[in-house]
């Protein structure tokens, strides 16, 4: 595992995370229902973020899980890694966040994301993290703009991103879509979006079919940053990550203690918000 086993992972301020996300995270957009934020160091300095919070749609999660409820569950909307990470990095970082949110956020029960194989993977991070695999979608909301940027749909759809929709019914646009293609010339980028779950909480019950993973090839979803890649190359890629046996010792794991993430008044400081 090398230096990986010398991250420390613990929560940190939402202004930090975001800035952090802003500069490194390919979309350069933060997520505005991000509640819970946590940090990844290295020699005492920050090498990586993680966002967990609420879906922007939770009415489209909620029949994944059996009985589950509107706090039961998380997203992890935002993770980001500077490219000089010790291998394994990502996987580790994944695991110590779930250990704490365990740990001090008992009433969540259970964690989803997305690997979007048009910018990142096809999710190797998620299956050597315990991840499940429920669905592989067309990827339909990224674009290439002809500056070689990529702008998500998300971008022209209000929110923290209201300077952009501005811009865009000043022009007469109310279809972002449409506005994407024909002002600003982008190019949709040709790939699979892939959905992961993780019980924290193992009594619960997935109520959708759980895919084998075989499925990314027979589905052409295997892909890293748009590429093509074979089974074999993420096989050896996944050699190399993090197993789940490695997480066990909380010591070993190098986790700082940190106070209950409820979201609540005394929590901002900790980058949680309601």
């Amino acid at each position: 595992m090398g230096r990986a086993k010398e991250i420390i992972v613990k929560v940190i301020p939402a202004k930090i995370a975001n800035e952090f996300v802003k500069k490194h995270h390919y979309s350069g957009k933060v997520a505005a229902t991000g509640l819970i934020c946590f940090g990844a160091f290295l020699d005492n300095k920050i090498i990586g973020v993680a966002q967990w919070g609420r879906p922007i749609n939770k009415y489209l999660h909620l029949h994944l899980i059996e009985n589950t409820k509107w706090n039961d569950f998380l997203e992890l909307n935002r993770l980001v890694c500077i490219d000089d990470t010790p291998k394994n990095t990502e996987s580790r970082f994944i695991s110590i966040c779930l250990l704490l949110i365990k740990r001090n956020a008992p009433q969540v029960k259970w964690v989803m994301s997305f690997a979007d194989a048009t910018q990142c993977g096809d999710g190797t991070i998620y299956r050597a993290s315990g991840f499940v695999l429920t669905n592989i979608n067309d990827s339909k909301q990224l674009y290439e703009l002809p500056n070689g940027d990529t702008l998500h749909l998300m971008g022209l759809q209000g929110g923290q991103h209201g300077a952009l929709r501005k811009k865009m019914l000043q022009s007469g646009y109310g279809n972002a879509k449409k506005y994407m293609i024909e002002v600003l010339k982008g190019k949709p980028l040709v790939g699979k979006q892939l959905k992961y779950i993780y019980l924290i909480d193992k009594t619960c019950k997935i109520t959708v079919p759980i895919l084998p993973f075989s499925k990314i090839d027979e589905m052409g979803a295997g892909m890293y940053k748009g590429e093509k890649v074979s089974l074999q190359s993420r096989k050896e890629t996944c050699a190399g990550v993090l197993n789940k046996s490695s997480l066990a010792s909380s010591q070993e794991m190098a986790v700082t203690p940190t106070s209950a993430l409820k979201t609540d008044e005394k929590q901002t400081k900790y980058g949680i918000s309601a």
